[in-house]
Protein backbone atom coordinates (compact mmCIF):
# COMPACT_ATOMS: atom_id res chain seq x y z
CA UNK A 1 0.00 0.00 0.00
CA UNK A 2 1.33 3.41 -0.93
CA UNK A 3 1.91 5.60 2.14
CA UNK A 4 3.38 9.03 2.77
CA UNK A 5 6.42 7.33 4.32
CA UNK A 6 7.58 6.94 0.70
CA UNK A 7 10.27 4.27 1.03
CA UNK A 8 13.11 4.48 -1.47
CA UNK A 9 11.92 3.36 -4.91
CA UNK A 10 8.25 4.10 -4.34
CA UNK A 11 6.18 6.71 -6.20
CA UNK A 12 6.36 9.93 -4.23
CA UNK A 13 5.11 12.63 -6.62
CA UNK A 14 3.02 13.06 -9.76
CA UNK A 15 2.62 16.01 -12.06
CA UNK A 16 0.93 16.77 -15.32
CA UNK A 17 2.12 18.72 -18.35
CA UNK A 18 -0.72 20.81 -19.76
CA UNK A 19 -1.14 23.23 -22.69
CA UNK A 20 -3.75 25.15 -20.65
CA UNK A 21 -3.11 25.00 -16.92
CA UNK A 22 -6.23 26.89 -15.71
CA UNK A 23 -8.58 24.78 -17.87
CA UNK A 24 -6.87 21.56 -16.82
CA UNK A 25 -7.03 22.49 -13.14
CA UNK A 26 -10.73 23.28 -13.57
CA UNK A 27 -11.35 19.85 -15.13
CA UNK A 28 -9.72 17.96 -12.26
CA UNK A 29 -11.49 20.21 -9.79
CA UNK A 30 -14.82 19.03 -11.21
CA UNK A 31 -13.76 15.37 -11.13
CA UNK A 32 -12.00 15.20 -7.74
CA UNK A 33 -12.66 18.49 -5.99
CA UNK A 34 -9.00 19.48 -6.26
CA UNK A 35 -7.94 23.11 -6.01
CA UNK A 36 -4.93 24.64 -7.75
CA UNK A 37 -2.30 26.87 -6.15
CA UNK A 38 0.23 28.43 -8.52
CA UNK A 39 3.80 28.92 -7.29
CA UNK A 40 4.68 32.49 -8.30
CA UNK A 41 8.37 31.81 -8.97
CA UNK A 42 7.77 28.55 -10.87
CA UNK A 43 6.63 29.79 -14.27
CA UNK A 44 3.04 28.58 -14.03
CA UNK A 45 3.76 25.35 -12.14
CA UNK A 46 1.49 24.82 -9.19
CA UNK A 47 0.15 22.33 -6.68
CA UNK A 48 -3.14 20.44 -6.71
CA UNK A 49 -4.68 20.27 -3.25
CA UNK A 50 -7.35 18.11 -1.66
CA UNK A 51 -8.50 19.32 1.75
CA UNK A 52 -5.34 21.41 1.98
CA UNK A 53 -2.92 18.57 1.18
CA UNK A 54 -0.94 18.20 -2.03
CA UNK A 55 -2.08 15.36 -4.30
CA UNK A 56 -0.21 16.38 -7.47
CA UNK A 57 0.89 19.30 -9.59
CA UNK A 58 0.40 20.83 -13.03
CA UNK A 59 3.00 22.58 -15.17
CA UNK A 60 3.39 23.87 -18.70
CA UNK A 61 3.63 21.26 -21.42
CA UNK A 62 7.04 21.05 -23.08
CA UNK A 63 7.05 21.96 -26.81
CA UNK A 64 6.28 18.92 -28.93
CA UNK A 65 5.33 16.76 -25.94
CA UNK A 66 2.00 15.04 -25.38
CA UNK A 67 0.04 15.84 -22.26
CA UNK A 68 0.59 13.09 -19.69
CA UNK A 69 1.01 12.44 -16.00
CA UNK A 70 4.59 11.84 -14.85
CA UNK A 71 5.33 9.55 -11.93
CA UNK A 72 8.34 10.40 -9.73
CA UNK A 73 10.15 7.65 -7.84
CA UNK A 74 12.09 8.42 -4.70
CA UNK A 75 15.85 7.84 -4.76
CA UNK A 76 18.64 8.44 -2.29
CA UNK A 77 20.94 9.82 -5.00
CA UNK A 78 19.45 11.23 -8.19
CA UNK A 79 22.82 11.57 -9.93
CA UNK A 80 23.83 7.97 -9.25
CA UNK A 81 20.42 6.66 -10.32
CA UNK A 82 20.57 8.65 -13.57
CA UNK A 83 24.00 7.21 -14.31
CA UNK A 84 22.73 3.68 -13.68
CA UNK A 85 19.67 4.30 -15.84
CA UNK A 86 21.78 5.55 -18.75
CA UNK A 87 24.02 2.51 -18.51
CA UNK A 88 20.89 0.32 -18.63
CA UNK A 89 19.63 1.99 -21.82
CA UNK A 90 17.47 4.87 -20.56
CA UNK A 91 17.41 8.34 -22.10
CA UNK A 92 17.82 11.42 -19.91
CA UNK A 93 15.30 14.13 -20.78
CA UNK A 94 16.20 16.45 -17.88
CA UNK A 95 19.53 15.96 -16.09
CA UNK A 96 19.63 16.12 -12.29
CA UNK A 97 18.87 19.59 -10.97
CA UNK A 98 17.99 21.17 -7.66
CA UNK A 99 14.47 22.45 -6.98
CA UNK A 100 15.29 25.23 -4.55
CA UNK A 101 15.75 23.57 -1.15
CA UNK A 102 12.97 21.06 -1.69
CA UNK A 103 14.96 18.31 -3.42
CA UNK A 104 16.73 17.21 -6.58
CA UNK A 105 15.03 15.73 -9.60
CA UNK A 106 15.68 14.28 -13.04
CA UNK A 107 13.42 13.14 -15.89
CA UNK A 108 14.09 10.03 -17.96
CA UNK A 109 12.62 7.67 -20.55
CA UNK A 110 13.07 3.95 -20.00
CA UNK A 111 14.31 1.63 -22.78
CA UNK A 112 10.73 0.81 -23.87
CA UNK A 113 9.75 4.48 -24.12
CA UNK A 114 7.93 5.03 -20.81
CA UNK A 115 8.66 8.40 -19.23
CA UNK A 116 9.30 8.72 -15.50
CA UNK A 117 11.14 10.97 -13.07
CA UNK A 118 13.33 10.75 -9.99
CA UNK A 119 13.08 12.65 -6.72
CA UNK A 120 15.84 12.98 -4.13
CA UNK A 121 14.10 14.56 -1.18
CA UNK A 122 15.25 17.68 0.60
CA UNK A 123 12.61 19.83 2.26
CA UNK A 124 9.84 17.91 0.49
CA UNK A 125 9.61 14.12 0.67
CA UNK A 126 6.53 13.73 -1.47
CA UNK A 127 2.78 14.16 -1.76
CA UNK A 128 0.72 15.14 1.25
CA UNK A 129 -2.00 12.55 0.73
CA UNK A 130 -2.08 9.12 -0.94
CA UNK A 131 -4.22 5.97 -0.75
CA UNK A 132 -7.42 7.80 0.10
CA UNK A 133 -10.42 9.12 -1.77
CA UNK A 134 -9.33 11.38 -4.64
CA UNK A 135 -5.60 10.74 -4.19
CA UNK A 136 -2.95 8.56 -5.83
CA UNK A 137 -3.27 4.94 -4.75
CA UNK A 138 -1.48 2.89 -7.43
CA UNK A 139 1.04 3.40 -10.25
CA UNK A 140 0.91 1.07 -13.23
CA UNK A 141 3.31 0.54 -16.11
CA UNK A 142 1.94 -0.84 -19.35
CA UNK A 143 4.89 -1.83 -21.49
CA UNK A 144 5.71 -3.72 -24.64
CA UNK A 145 8.30 -5.84 -22.78
CA UNK A 146 7.29 -6.44 -19.14
CA UNK A 147 10.21 -8.74 -18.25
CA UNK A 148 12.77 -6.36 -19.75
CA UNK A 149 11.16 -3.40 -18.05
CA UNK A 150 11.11 -5.16 -14.69
CA UNK A 151 14.81 -5.99 -14.98
CA UNK A 152 15.57 -2.33 -15.76
CA UNK A 153 13.71 -0.95 -12.75
CA UNK A 154 15.02 -3.66 -10.44
CA UNK A 155 18.54 -2.43 -11.22
CA UNK A 156 17.58 1.14 -10.34
CA UNK A 157 15.43 0.63 -7.27
CA UNK A 158 15.76 -2.99 -6.13
CA UNK A 159 12.03 -3.51 -6.50
CA UNK A 160 10.53 -6.82 -5.45
CA UNK A 161 7.87 -8.50 -7.56
CA UNK A 162 5.11 -11.02 -7.10
CA UNK A 163 3.12 -12.44 -9.99
CA UNK A 164 -0.59 -11.89 -9.67
CA UNK A 165 -3.30 -13.51 -11.81
CA UNK A 166 -6.58 -11.76 -10.92
CA UNK A 167 -8.31 -13.79 -13.61
CA UNK A 168 -7.17 -16.67 -15.85
CA UNK A 169 -4.70 -15.52 -18.48
CA UNK A 170 -4.16 -12.05 -16.98
CA UNK A 171 -0.40 -11.64 -16.51
CA UNK A 172 0.29 -9.00 -13.86
CA UNK A 173 3.30 -8.21 -11.70
CA UNK A 174 2.79 -6.45 -8.36
CA UNK A 175 5.70 -4.19 -7.37
CA UNK A 176 7.01 -3.46 -3.89
CA UNK A 177 9.81 -1.33 -2.48
CA UNK A 178 13.16 -2.97 -1.76
CA UNK A 179 12.83 -2.79 2.01
CA UNK A 180 10.08 -3.56 4.50
CA UNK A 181 7.20 -6.00 4.36
CA UNK A 182 6.64 -6.89 0.71
CA UNK A 183 2.86 -6.69 0.74
CA UNK A 184 2.77 -3.58 2.92
CA UNK A 185 5.14 -1.70 0.60
CA UNK A 186 3.39 -2.65 -2.67
CA UNK A 187 2.67 0.45 -4.72
CA UNK A 188 2.00 -0.54 -8.33
CA UNK A 189 2.28 -3.05 -11.09
CA UNK A 190 3.54 -3.93 -14.55
CA UNK A 191 1.34 -5.32 -17.31
CA UNK A 192 1.67 -5.82 -21.07
CA UNK A 193 0.35 -3.07 -23.32
CA UNK A 194 -3.24 -3.75 -24.31
CA UNK A 195 -2.58 -3.30 -28.04
CA UNK A 196 0.46 -2.87 -30.34
CA UNK A 197 -0.50 0.79 -30.78
CA UNK A 198 -0.50 1.58 -27.04
CA UNK A 199 2.73 3.34 -26.03
CA UNK A 200 4.64 2.15 -22.98
CA UNK A 201 3.70 4.49 -20.15
CA UNK A 202 3.16 4.88 -16.42
CA UNK A 203 -0.45 5.68 -15.47
CA UNK A 204 -1.66 6.92 -12.08
CA UNK A 205 -4.69 5.36 -10.38
CA UNK A 206 -6.77 7.56 -8.10
CA UNK A 207 -8.93 6.09 -5.36
CA UNK A 208 -12.66 6.48 -5.96
CA UNK A 209 -15.37 5.22 -3.66
CA UNK A 210 -17.85 5.59 -6.54
CA UNK A 211 -16.01 4.97 -9.81
CA UNK A 212 -19.11 5.42 -11.95
CA UNK A 213 -19.88 8.83 -10.45
CA UNK A 214 -16.32 9.99 -11.11
CA UNK A 215 -16.55 8.75 -14.71
CA UNK A 216 -19.78 10.71 -15.16
CA UNK A 217 -18.18 13.84 -13.72
CA UNK A 218 -15.16 13.48 -16.00
CA UNK A 219 -17.19 13.03 -19.17
CA UNK A 220 -19.46 15.93 -18.24
CA UNK A 221 -16.34 18.09 -17.85
CA UNK A 222 -14.98 17.17 -21.29
CA UNK A 223 -12.96 14.03 -20.56
CA UNK A 224 -13.23 10.78 -22.48
CA UNK A 225 -13.56 7.14 -21.48
CA UNK A 226 -10.70 4.85 -22.52
CA UNK A 227 -12.03 1.82 -20.64
CA UNK A 228 -15.56 1.85 -19.19
CA UNK A 229 -16.04 1.16 -15.51
CA UNK A 230 -15.93 -2.58 -14.91
CA UNK A 231 -15.39 -5.02 -12.08
CA UNK A 232 -12.11 -6.95 -12.13
CA UNK A 233 -12.16 -10.13 -10.09
CA UNK A 234 -9.92 -10.01 -6.98
CA UNK A 235 -9.10 -6.35 -7.64
CA UNK A 236 -12.11 -4.03 -7.61
CA UNK A 237 -13.92 -1.63 -9.92
CA UNK A 238 -11.74 0.16 -12.45
CA UNK A 239 -12.09 2.72 -15.22
CA UNK A 240 -9.57 4.39 -17.52
CA UNK A 241 -10.15 7.98 -18.62
CA UNK A 242 -8.40 10.76 -20.51
CA UNK A 243 -8.65 14.43 -19.63
CA UNK A 244 -9.58 17.00 -22.33
CA UNK A 245 -5.93 17.19 -23.41
CA UNK A 246 -5.67 13.42 -23.82
CA UNK A 247 -3.69 12.64 -20.63
CA UNK A 248 -4.68 9.15 -19.40
CA UNK A 249 -5.48 8.37 -15.78
CA UNK A 250 -7.39 5.62 -14.00
CA UNK A 251 -9.87 5.22 -11.17
CA UNK A 252 -10.07 2.30 -8.78
CA UNK A 253 -12.24 1.19 -5.91
CA UNK A 254 -10.12 -1.46 -4.23
CA UNK A 255 -6.44 -2.28 -4.64
CA UNK A 256 -4.57 -5.16 -6.30
CA UNK A 257 -3.36 -7.68 -3.73
CA UNK A 258 -0.92 -10.54 -4.03
CA UNK A 259 -2.55 -13.95 -4.06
Amino acid sequence: MLTTDFPIGSPCWIDLGSPDIPATAAFYGKVFGWTFQEIPEAGGYGFLHLDGRTVGAIGNLDPGARSAWTTYFRTRDADATVKAAEQAGATVRVPPMDVMQEGRFAALTDPQGAEFALWQSGGTTGLGAVSEEGALVWSELHTSAPDVALAFYEKLFGWRMQKFEPSPGMNYRVLSAAEGDQEATSFGGIAPTMSPEQPSAWTPYFAAEDVDARVAAATAAGGSVLMPASDVENVGRIAWLADPNGAPFALIHGEPQES
